[in-house]
């Protein structure tokens, strides 16, 4: 059977979950708290409940992965110059050297990805990504798939 396109897309999915994580093993460094450090590299300081909006998150968990980023040396909290309840999360020197080099490795892979789709058909290509990205993001946040019934309906009995 010949592989569907979104047979490629799942596929290219797990070559960049693999490749991240053998691009962080041995390091402190996990996806969600890279995801995090690129918000805070693009926004500049920003509050912990910012963050947690930016991640998807709840204030609850974004705390501890802001303590774990601290505690690595990627993250200092600072007094809010506006709100004394509030601190401001900014990334300390060893961060933003991590996130240049990671900049730098996002830029040339973009660029050897790129490469192998002909130069010409480059606009469409980028357009057709976007459009599928679209659209993914819209049927993520407006259906849901569950499959819940069909493992009930196959072990009638409950059993695990």
């Amino acid at each position: 059977m010949e592989p569907t396109v979104l047979d490629r897309l799942l596929e290219i999915s797990a070559l960049f979950q693999r490749d991240m994580q053998s691009a962080f093993a041995g390091t402190v460094l996990t996806e969600t708290r890279v995801h995090a450090l690129w918000v805070l590299q693009l926004s500049g300081p920003v509050t912990q409940q910012t963050l947690a909006q930016a991640l998807g998150t709840t204030p609850r968990s974004v705390s501890a992965l802001v303590d774990a980023l601290e505690k690595h040396g990627y993250v200092v909290r600072t007094a809010h110059p506006d709100d004394r309840r509030a601190v401001l999360l900014t990334l300390t020197d060893q961060a933003r050297s991590v996130m240049t080099r990671m900049q730098r490795d996002h830029d040339a892979l973009t660029t050897s990805l790129l490469s192998a789709v002909d130069e010409a058909d480059r606009p469409a290509f980028e357009r057709g990504v976007s459009a599928v990205l679209g659209r993914l993001r819209q049927l993520v946040e407006t259906e849901s798939v569950a499959y819940t019934e069909v493992e009930d309906a196959a072990d009638p009995g409950g059993a695990s």
